[in-house]
């Protein structure tokens, strides 16, 4: 039976009553977006979104991705319809704790949930790094005869998300690559916290999104045929992105509070509720009702859309196999770490290397060992050591496995959480520490997300030299280590950045930056059993003295190796210093008590040696420590001054420990 526009209708109705009743129950929430965008959601959810929602992982299913995450009623209420495990009783329990309805989307916590969204702009990226992702499957599995991977991305995005600069990055890529089968349903309802958005915003974003290369389309966003037209024109347009635009009314069914931004983010009210349920032609005291014929449609979508995954299954199992099929599993599986970690390059001992170009060689082997794994820089390829030659680049109406971002950091941290959300391939991104400022917002989504994405940020301290304080991240690392969730790793050389790279490729469950140097590092030697494999561990010892030690120097990245000529120079003044090398807060925390005791010991003085800010390593070292770190700004001058200048020398690092232990 085709589904009406009565049966649209019905179904939008029930998202208003449902999304009023659970902000009025929570006291709490945005009930306007969502009874503003239920008639977009009813023909895109009843009629045009192909998934399974008993199995939500379906590669091949359509996203929907609601960039507008405060609108999240819209999503759980049609999440409720379709069939997924989301009950009424989880609607009715909407921002309560441990709920399957938090306030903001999270795809950790609910099924069908594709992005965790709330931040503006960033789900408006996602949704482009997850096309991209998409365009990577097809371009390795899809042929001739087969289009295995085939689906559309839709998202709806708001008035405030096209506002944020990173919708302005993003939209211009997605224009750029030529990303099609990417529709975008813009709620343009003139509407935000402060009131009208002629009060900050009045651009023609028509034209805006047309000069991005964009296919853009005005309609009504109340009318169902012109929803539904404007959608199935989009899916035409297969070599560009798509936006929409749809006039809509904030609030759309209440009498006082239609068409206000009294309706954005608080409850209705009880009595406004009621007189829009009957406005709308609901019984006012009914609470969470879902009439019987709603669940009926979408029992009968719900059946169409499995039909659509049992085809795909067959053609699956018809067009892959033999070395196709291990190809898809390569995909899709861990790649053997400890095979890898043979196939890496080795780096002689007598020449010293900066990490970064360690990082690079170390990147050119995983390109050719791990399919699935693509990434690139803002622009700065060649000082990152990024870009892998003889591998496919995206450029104008194309992508391939090195991405050029251009000078877009907010966006290319979203793309890439599009890309890890979406599964199947293995992200990076590049730039120097200093613009970790830039991505925070995405990065911190990752870490909230657990999203398996890799960030090689390099220049990453004051030895950044003549570039000066702006470039000289000295707080940087500090900052990064305070995101729970991120495995921070600042490798001292190249053999620790082989092993850091491994770390990042295998842990799975959240983000993993890569903090690496501009200047050469040596190659650091080491005792037997003290291998750059104990990395993993995030500190172990480098140097042990002979004899119990007077002081442990604790150290990381390039300072682990002054540290080390330091602790030699106090040997012949008969202190015996130990160095361990802490390139990660996260490993190190979760190694046994008993290993961190042998490490750390009680009791014995500590020095920690570290071009950054002390903030942090209190944790380790405690705070009658002595710590030769940065608390201020650097400055421009050679790398050589600066380390004079600031104190990072043997010289000063055993002075500074004399006179320390001698109080």
């Amino acid at each position: 039976m085709p589904v009406t526009t009565d049966d649209l209708k019905l179904i939008a109705t029930t998202i208003r009553t449902l999304s009023m009743d659970a902000v009025q129950k929570a006291n709490s929430g945005h009930p306007g977006m969502p009874m503003g965008c239920a008639d977009i959601a009813a023909v895109l959810w009843a009629k045009m979104l192909v998934h399974d929602p008993s199995d939500p992982g379906w590669i091949n299913r359509d996203r929907f991705v609601l960039s507008a995450g405060h609108g999240s009623m819209l999503l759980y209420s049609a999440l409720h319809l379709s069939g997924y495990d989301l009950s009424l009783d989880d609607i009715k329990n909407f921002r309560q704790l441990h709920s399957k309805t938090p306030g903001h989307p999270e795809h950790t916590v609910t099924k069908g949930v594709e992005t965790t969204t709330g931040p503006l702009g960033q789900g408006f990226a996602n949704g482009i790094g997850m096309a991209v992702a998409r365009d990577l499957l097809a371009s390795e599995f899809n042929t001739a005869e087969s289009e295995l991977i085939n689906h559309y991305i839709y998202a709806i995005v708001s008035d405030g998300d096209l506002m944020e600069g990173i919708s302005s990055e993003a939209a211009s890529l997605a224009g750029h690559w030529g990303l099609g089968r990417l529709i975008y349903l813009y709620d343009s309802n003139d509407i935000t916290i402060e009131g009208s958005t002629d009060l900050a915003f009045s651009e023609d974003v028509a034209k805006r999104f047309a000069s991005y290369g964009w296919h853009v389309q005005k309609i009504d966003g109340h009318d169902y045929t012109q929803i539904e037209k404007a959608i199935k024109k989009a899916q035409k347009n297969i070599d560009r992105p798509s936006l929409i635009i749809a006039k809509t009314r904030i609030a759309k069914g209440s009498p006082k509070l239609e068409g206000s931004e009294e309706s954005h983010g608080a409850p209705l009210g009880a009595d406004e509720v009621a007189a829009s349920k009957k406005n709308i032609g609901c019984a006012p005291d009914a609470a969470f009702c879902v009439p019987e014929r709603a669940y009926e449609i979408f029992a009968e979508r719900k059946k169409k859309l499995r039909r659509a995954h049992n085809k795909w299954k067959k053609l699956f199992k018809a067009s892959v196999q033999g070395e196709a099929l291990a190809r898809w599993q390569r995909f899709f599986t861990e790649p053997d770490i400890e095979e890898l970690r043979t196939k890496l390059p080795a780096f002689d001992p007598a020449k010293a290397v900066a990490t970064r170009s360690a990082s690079g060689k170390i990147l050119e082997v995983l390109f050719r060992e791990i399919p699935n794994l693509a990434g690139g820089s803002a622009d700065l390829g060649p000082s990152n050591k990024s870009f892998v030659k003889g591998f496919s680049d995206s450029g104008k109406g194309k992508i391939g496995r090195n991405i050029h971002f251009g000078i877009r950091e907010h966006a290319m941290g979203a793309i890439q959480n599009g890309m890890a959300y979406y599964g199947g391939v293995i992200p990076y991104t590049a730039t120097f520490l200093a613009f970790l400022d830039y991505m925070r917002p995405a990065v911190r989504l990752a870490a909230l997300g657990r999203l398996h994405t890799i960030y090689v940020f390099t220049h990453d301290s004051l030895f950044v030299g003549e570039d000066g304080p702006t470039h000289q991240p000295v707080e940087h690392v500090a900052s990064a280590r305070a995101i729970p969730n991120l495995t921070v790793i600042r490798p001292a050389d190249a053999e620790e950045t082989k092993e850091a790279w491994l770390t990042a490729i295998s842990r799975r469950q959240g983000p993993t930056v890569l903090s690496l140097t501009r200047q050469d590092v040596p190659i650091l030697s080491r005792s037997a059993g003290n291998g750059a494999d104990n990395l993993s561990k995030g500190a172990y010892i480098v140097k042990e003295p002979d004899g119990k030690p007077d002081i442990v120097i604790l150290a990381s990245g390039s300072e682990v190796h002054i540290s080390i000529t330091a602790a030699d120079e106090l040997a012949a003044k008969n202190i015996r210093a130990r160095v361990v090398s802490f390139p990660c807060w996260d490993l190190f925390d979760e190694q046994t008590a008993k290993y961190r005791m042998e490490v750390l010991p009680h009791g014995t003085p500590k020095c920690v040696v570290e071009a950054g800010i002390r903030m942090g390593w209190e944790k380790y070292a405690g705070p009658h420590a002595l710590y030769i770190t940065m608390e201020q700004f650097g400055v421009s001058g050679p790398a050589k001054a600066l380390a004079e200048h600031f104190g990072f020398t043997k010289d000063n690092i055993v002075n500074r420990v004399l006179e320390f232990l001698e109080k």
